[in-house]
Parts: C-alpha cells; structure tokens; sequence
C-alpha cells in the first residue's frame, strides 16, 4: 500500500480505513459515539487507539480533525503510521494514542466547525469566567458572510476587505479574522459560549484513559495554510513559554512561534492542544500543530466564506452547495498523490523525530 493509499475518499471510509488499521497492529480501540448523525445517516464518533504497554508513561498523541474537513490529512497520517508500524519501535514505557476524528460531524459534513458552528480550535477557554474579547472582529463580520452572496451586497463587502487589508495589511487581517471570537454564534472562527460534544470529549478521555501519563507529546494535525503539502511545526504559548521552550529543544528552529510571528498562523489561544494541558494537568505536555499548505490563502478563505454562507442561507443539497462542498475539499485536502505522500513524509518526519525526544 503507498502512502496515498492511506487516505480516505469520505469520513466513513477514513473510520473504516482506520478501525481496519488499529485492529491490524493490535491496539486497544476505545469509541465515543456522537449524537448526530452524518449527511447520509452514518453514524459518527471519536475513535481512540492505543499502541505500546498498557502501564505506558509517557504517550505521544497523534490527532485528527479538530477542524472536520482537515481530518482526511490526518486520518491518513495516522493510518500511514499504523501500516508502517511506528508503534513497532516505541522505546519502553512509550505509548502512541491516535485520536481520530475530534470533530467527526465536521468531517462528514465537509465544515471546518462543529454542528454548534463553533471553531472547536478556539473552543478551549474557562467558560466560567469573562471570555476573551476581539475587538476587531466587530468591524469585519458583516463583509464575511453577506446575505446577498452572489450580488451588490458580495461586491461591497469584498470591497471593504480589500481596503481594510491595503489599510491594515495581510498579518493584520488574518490575526484579527483568525484569532477567535465569542460574540457572533453566525460569523466565522466563533469560539462558542460553553464546551461543545467534542470539547467534553477530548476532556472525557483524558480523564478515563489518560490521566496516568506523565509525559506527553501531542501532535494535532492540521490543514490550510503554508507552502502546498509542506507541514509547519506551530509551538504556541509565546517564546518564553515551557511549551515552546520544549518544542524548540526537540525540533530546533522548525518549531515556529505565532506570537513572534515566524508562522503561517496568527497566534490563537484556547485551542486543542491547550485543551489537552488543562485536562492533563499533572502531566508535562508538549503539543504542537502540525499545519500543511494547500491553495492559496485567498481561495481558502473564500471557501470558508462560502460554506458560512451555505449553512445560514443556502441550500446544501443543490448544485450550489455541492460545488461549494468541493470548495472546502479543495482548500483542506490535496487530492493528488504527490501531496499525500508529502505529507506522509514530512508527518513521519516529525513523528520519529518526536518519539526520540520522548525516549531521551
């Protein structure tokens, strides 16, 4: 099997393809079934699987799909793993945890959100408490998605984008765009106001399953921005933090600081990886995204834009909302084989390289 092999056609193939690889290399598989189904009535879930000791330590933790449709990237890194047998190699003490599918309603539905059109990736603030603001994002939201989609109204907000970003600048835009905001449940990278099924989840398995590790490396992939099927090592928290500290020691200069601006991806807080270091608290956790280009930014965006639009005014199941389904495809999944097998190259790449650290 090549490694483009390894990815799926849909979700309920890259469950298939998954379950079908866990069970090959013998792991220990652990379910959460979502309470929705997908577009054709398939069932959905986060699926979970164990390789190495029972008694492990420390766990390197490979995830998919935070954002749904990036997840046949990872889907397919992490079948490639299971069918390579990395977890064949693992040092004593070491386990390797393949999360599949954060956001499975997500992937099945071709969003980058979850059902609750929340951006699960900044989903991960303490809801009991003043959530954070992004003043700017108020002054953009109404150019994002217009009602009028294919008229004056499209023509108008495209226009104010574009002088706000020759006003602004590209970095300016994408941060306050990006960041996350909480106040706008219909706008885009909208962080919710309380946990979402996915969030609770994460949470729900670290605490049955994962609460007696130690030491942790978690690697959640990711899709969308970047040179096309490179993948960039993103270590938030900011420079000085312990995180980014241990990112830094492990890959050297590939681990790129948002907040110093040396990344494709503006800095953003409260997103999974941070989600995972507030439930695994007696742990040390190293967590990065690993980001891997695909079109250009602007075509990304526009997607995004456009599924938005189809989810509050349009029609999913017409010619329109398919043609824009294969929109979101295209600016989150390569589907040549040259690109997966890129991606398989460089995500094994860091796995090994990640696997080492541990053990040292």
């Amino acid at each position: 099997m090549t490694a483009a092999a390894c990815f799926a056609s849909d979700y309920t193939d890259a469950r298939r393809r998954f379950l079908a690889a866990a069970d090959a290399a013998g792991a220990i598989v652990w379910t959460y079934d979502h309470p929705l189904r997908g577009p054709d009535g398939e069932p959905l879930a986060m699926d979970v699987a164990w390789l190495g000791p029972a008694d492990a330590t420390a766990a390197l933790i490979l995830s998919s799909a935070t954002h749904g449709v990036e997840g046949f990237c990872g889907s397919g890194c992490q079948v490639a793993a299971m069918r390579d047998g990395l977890h064949r190699s693992l040092p004593p003490g070491l386990a390797l945890v393949l999360v599949h599918g954060h956001n499975p309603h997500g992937f099945a539905h071709l969003r980058r959100v979850t059902e609750e059109n929340v951006d699960l990736n900044r989903n991960f603030p303490d809801f009991s408490g003043p959530l954070p603001e992004n003043l700017g994002y108020a002054q953009v939201h109404p150019w994002l998605t217009p009602a009028d989609w294919h008229g004056a109204g499209r023509a108008a907000a495209d226009a104010a984008i574009a002088d706000y970003r020759q006003a602004q600048g590209l970095t300016a835009f994408q941060a306050v765009v990006s960041k996350g905001q909480h106040d706008f449940p219909d706008g885009l990278f909208y962080g919710g106001q309380a946990p979402t099924w996915s969030r609770r989840t994460i949470e729900r398995l670290c605490a049955e399953r994962l609460a007696g590790l130690t030491r942790i490396a978690l690697i959640d992939v990711h899709t969308g921005l970047g040179p096309r099927g490179h993948g960039e090592i993103i270590a938030g928290d900011g420079p000085n933090a312990g995180n980014h500290r241990r990112a830094r020691d492990w890959f050297g200069e590939d681990a790129k600081c948002p907040e110093r601006g040396e990344s494709v991806s503006a800095a953003i807080p409260n997103t999974v990886e941070k989600g995972y270091a507030q439930a695994l608290r007696r742990a040390e956790v190293t967590a990065v995204a690993l980001e891997y280009g695909t079109i250009a930014l602007d075509d990304v965006f526009t997607a995004l834009r456009a599924d938005n639009w189809l989810h509050l005014h349009g029609r999913v199941a017409s010619a329109e909302g398919r043609e824009i389904k294969a929109m979101m495809r295209a600016a989150f999944h390569g589907e040549d084989a040259a690109w997966k097998t890129a991606v398989w190259q460089r995500a094994e790449e860091v796995i090994r390289r990640t696997i080492a650290a541990l053990a040292g």
